[in-house]
């Protein structure tokens, strides 16, 4: 029978540790809610001794977010700490106390400046005195993968006597190794099983040697019940385990780790970007599980692979994580066979050998180009490779012009009227528009959008850079809603303000292939 491991989220306490990270009581709030929409079992809201905004966002989610989830405070091993943490989660269904002490002698010695046998009382007076406040008490043995095992152990039996309910075990500045960390996990769950059954062990892994989450699942493989992690594996200076890493490795290999988790995976794109956007951190793109790139495959070899069984290249749906689909990005690297399913998407299935070369030739062309070919940019290479006289071209001539194209743009940016001035074409028609707006990319779209006459609402907007130098391309990706359907899009240039436009129009003229697509079937 499978196990429950339970997930401590520290997204709110460990992961609002990262310089610049800080969020505001309603943006914290925010974040909690969608914790809970994603199904964490715990959250641990902050550090309340910290400062008195800490201690009222943590009172604050307890009152509105603890009904059903669990919520914890971090106290270190002193009263004035403890009584911070239950005063401010005391109003949670179930408020948990979290209490820190180190174990090993760097912490023990040098930092703290005590002896084993002092450190030790004072965390055993400590989980006393909590146990009068709330019945779950959890003892964290700060940087334990570095501690003594024999020290490590007493202290862990003695605070389990004393009536902690839950021992955690961290890997504090990220030394551990799998195999080792995995070994440390077994022995300490024999010994605390047989001590008492109903404590739980938990795990508490930090990055700084990349090994957080291959420590976090080697601990769950040796018995580890309880999890804590962060949304995007953010935290002190590397980060901590990322939540989504782990929770779809135990979804995806559950039977070799003989365990499952309650997270809504459909929720952790969601609560990724929230977190991001929130806390003004970028996911990396390549980021597993939650990256802009997850799911996106530009290899012809990759993309020849997936259109012929999604399992070939793809052991996680982009659905089980809340992503819309899977993106096959056209580059000069893309194969005949990814190019021939997109020309196939958009109704060109006809194509004789010698015009399907013809076509690949000015795709690769373009493609030096413009580093991205987009579905309608597929038009364009057909309209300049094959003969449109043939009727089997019927369709297309009549859909080519509903199309736009951006043929020149002017913005000025103050901070009175920053404006946008656009210039489309459409076909044979051109169009222009200007608009004022809360800065130059606002403008932009709102003159492109009285150009198209669509409702479109901006979801997502975000800019990288993908070079180095002066001339470095930037790189433009944004989401936008159009009759309650998401489009993504983007586009790269040197110039910014020109790629924002560019991928505008890309989201607009995916929206009309969609509409066309729609029809035709």
């Amino acid at each position: 029978m499978k196990r429950k491991i339970l997930v401590f989220d520290t997204t709110l306490r460990d992961g609002e540790q990262v310089p610049g990270a800080k969020l505001n009581l309603n943006e914290k709030l925010e974040v909690a809610y969608q914790l809970k929409n994603l199904g964490v079992d715990i959250i641990e809201a902050g550090f309340p001794c910290s400062s008195k905004g800490d201690f009222k966002a943590v009172e604050t989610i307890a009152k509105k977010v603890g009904d059903s989830v669990m919520i914890a405070g971090l106290a270190r091993a002193v009263k004035s700490d403890i009584d911070a943490v239950y005063n401010s989660v005391k109003y949670s269904a179930q408020p948990l106390i979290h209490i820190v002490l180190g174990t090993s002698d760097v912490h023990v010695t040098k930092k703290l400046n005590k002896s084993r046998e002092e450190i030790l009382r004072q965390g055993v007076e400590a989980v006393k005195y909590a146990k009068t406040l709330t019945s779950q008490v959890q003892y964290s043995t700060e940087d334990a993968s570095r501690s003594d095992f024999e020290y490590l152990w007493e202290t862990i039996e003695a605070v389990i006597k004393a009536g902690a309910t839950m021992i955690n075990v961290p890997d504090t500045v990220g030394y551990a190794v799998p195999e080792e960390f995995g070994e440390l996990i077994r022995k300490l769950n024999y010994r605390i099983k047989n001590l008492n059954n109903d404590v739980l062990l938990s795990v508490h892994c930090h990055n700084d040697l990349g090994l957080a989450t291959a420590n976090t699942l080697a601990a769950i493989k040796n018995g580890a019940d309880k999890i804590e992690c962060t949304i995007n594996g953010i935290g002190e200076r590397a980060g901590n385990a990322a939540l989504e890493e782990v929770v779809m490795a135990l979804k995806l290999r559950g039977d070799y780790y003989n365990a499952y988790t309650d997270i809504v995976t459909q929720q952790l794109k969601k609560t990724s970007q929230l977190v991001s956007f929130n806390m003004g951190l970028d996911v990396q793109v390549n980021k597993a599980i939650v990256g802009d790139n997850a799911f996106s495959h530009s290899s012809g070899i990759h993309q020849d692979g997936i259109l012929k069984a999604r399992d070939a290249y793809e052991v996680i749906h982009p659905e089980d994580v809340g992503v819309d689909s899977m993106e096959l990005v056209l580059t000069a690297r893309s194969g005949r066979h990814a190019l021939k399913n997109a020309l196939e998407k958009i109704g060109f299935q006809s194509f004789t050998d010698e015009e399907f070369e013809k076509v690949n030739a000015k795709f690769l062309e373009l493609a030096d180009l413009k580093k991205e070919i987009y579905d309608y940019d597929l038009y364009y290479i057909v309209e300049n490779s094959v003969n449109l006289e043939d009727p089997k071209f019927n369709d297309f001539l009549e859909t080519k012009d509903m199309f736009y194209e951006l043929v020149d743009l002017q913005v000025i940016s103050n901070s009175i009227f920053p404006s946008a001035s656009v210039m489309l074409k459409k076909g044979n028609e051109v169009f222009k528009s200007s608009s004022v707006g809360n800065g130059v990319v606002d403008a932009l779209y709102a003159a492109i959008k009285d150009i198209v006459k669509m409702d479109i609402n901006l979801n997502e907007y975000k800019v990288s850079s993908v070079s180095k130098g002066m001339e470095a391309l930037g790189k433009v990706r944004l989401q936008v809603n159009y009759n309650g359907k998401n489009y993504n899009a983007r586009a790269i240039d040197t110039d910014v303000i020109k790629a924002s436009a560019l991928a505008f129009i890309n989201a607009v003229n995916n929206i009309i292939l969609d509409g066309i697509n729609s029809e035709e079937k």
